[in-house]
């Protein structure tokens, strides 16, 4: 399985990024780590050899970014205001830096967005946010709200970096044909958001997968049973 590393200085955040990148070519998925994780969280844990065939037959590539997850929701040193201002800034490095970029090298037009429990939030907020660009999006014991990490304060950047309030009221045609695929377990500490989550997806009457699997906790072994079965549904 080929692999690089990747360092560039991303001009929205100001902030040198690393990245890995597997495969050569192939649909783009962009995975992102679990809570505080870095670039190579997926690869050390497991997740990048559990799909290492769709790898190899050239079937997808996959990206794996930081986060600045220190900078924003999960550092209580700054003002929530802060927090959501960077995460602003963040989302738009993903739309103006990385997305393109993954289009450019495989010509896809559009890439996938996958992650596993705080790497399902980036995935299904920049989906959600910018379903144009998005084909498929697979989450997997992921959890959708992030008031929780906003001490009650509540502002613009919030609301549009909140799936579970600003989706409701998005009627961007491109979610309709979006593959969706929610994977959660029934031991699973974020079952609730994803049946939530569900649940605002039924109501609008757009197409998704609530995939509850038995017996399994929120962690990696399951997550690793969830990608490669999630994968091959990219068409």
């Amino acid at each position: 399985m080929t692999e690089q590393y990747h360092r560039w200085h991303s001009h929205n955040l100001n902030l040198d990024l690393e990245m890995l990148v597997f495969g050569d070519r192939g649909f783009p998925v962009i995975l992102f780590p679990t809570t505080k994780g870095r670039y190579h969280q997926n690869k050390d844990f497991g997740l990048i050899d559990s799909v290492k065939w769709f790898v190899d037959e050239g079937l997808v590539k996959i990206y794996c970014p930081d986060t600045i997850d220190d900078r924003s929701w999960y550092d209580k040193g700054i003002h929530p205001a802060d927090r959501a201002r960077n995460y602003a800034w963040y989302d738009k490095m993903l739309v103006e830096e990385l997305a393109p970029w993954a289009m450019h090298e495989t010509a896809v037009g559009k890439v996938a967005v996958a992650g596993c429990s705080f790497g399902g939030y980036h995935a299904a907020n920049f989906a959600f946010k910018h379903p144009e660009m998005v084909a498929h999006l697979f989450t997997m014991g992921g959890a959708f709200d992030i008031t929780m990490f906003t001490d009650g304060y509540y502002d613009d950047n919030i609301f549009y970096n909140n799936p579970v309030d600003f989706l409701p009221g998005s009627n961007k045609p491109e979610l309709w044909q979006m593959n969706i695929v929610l994977g959660t377990s029934e031991h699973d500490m974020c079952k609730d958001y994803n049946i939530r989550m569900a649940n605002i997806l039924k109501e609008k009457n757009i197409n998704h997968w609530l995939d509850i699997r038995p017996f399994a906790d929120h962690d990696w072994p399951i997550w690793k049973e969830m990608f490669p079965h999630y994968l091959s549904t990219i068409k």
